[in-house]
């Protein structure tokens, strides 16, 4: 495990309170290894759809804190959950709002992975593969090997063990990925 201090912004995909996926990373918040913080960023369903007409200086202000919390974070973890075969729309805005201004997003260079559980029997791999596109197109260096589409549908994730070792090693491994070194 890594000695500094790593500070990883959540993004939860789901607004609903009892969602799983929030669960999910209340319970990698409260199980990350010493040195690690998990800071769930709330707050996304106050964040306007992404529009370039106000972005700039004067952002909304939850926008503005949204790409606050990220910029100053080492790295990014998405937990969502999939929503008709892709990401939830809350996780698509805030990474349109984190990947702006273009090339110089708050999310440019960090690694960044994706986790989850859905009720289906694919266990929300095309979200999750939807937000892992996004992410890199923003600038993120996704870590591929930090990916887990749980279903829901025979397990509980959030009580399993094998799942939630699982989710353990997929934040670990997002801990020890290195930020990607700019070329400029």
């Amino acid at each position: 495990m890594t000695s500094t201090n790593t500070r990883i912004a959540v993004l939860v995909g789901s607004l609903r309170a009892d969602s799983v996926n929030r669960k999910i990373a209340e319970i990698l918040r409260d199980e990350a290894p010493e040195g690690v913080t998990l800071d769930i960023v709330d707050g996304l369903d106050q964040v306007p759809f992404y529009n370039e007409d106000i972005d700039g200086e004067n952002a909304p202000a939850a926008a503005a804190a949204l790409r606050e919390r990220v910029a100053t974070a080492d790295r990014v973890l998405a937990v969502t959950p999939e929503y008709n075969g892709t990401m939830p729309a809350v996780l698509n805005n805030a990474i349109d709002w984190l990947s702006r201004p273009y090339g110089a997003g708050a999310v440019v260079g960090k690694p960044f992975g994706v986790i989850g559980a859905t009720p289906t029997p694919y266990g929300g791999k095309w979200a999750h593969g939807d937000t892992a596109r996004s992410a890199g197109i923003a600038g993120a260096f996704v870590v591929e090997d930090v990916t887990v589409s749980q279903s829901a549908v025979d397990v509980d994730p959030t009580t399993d063990p094998e799942v939630r070792a699982k989710l353990l090693s997929a934040l670990n491994t997002l801990v020890e990925a290195a930020p990607a070194v700019s070329a400029a």
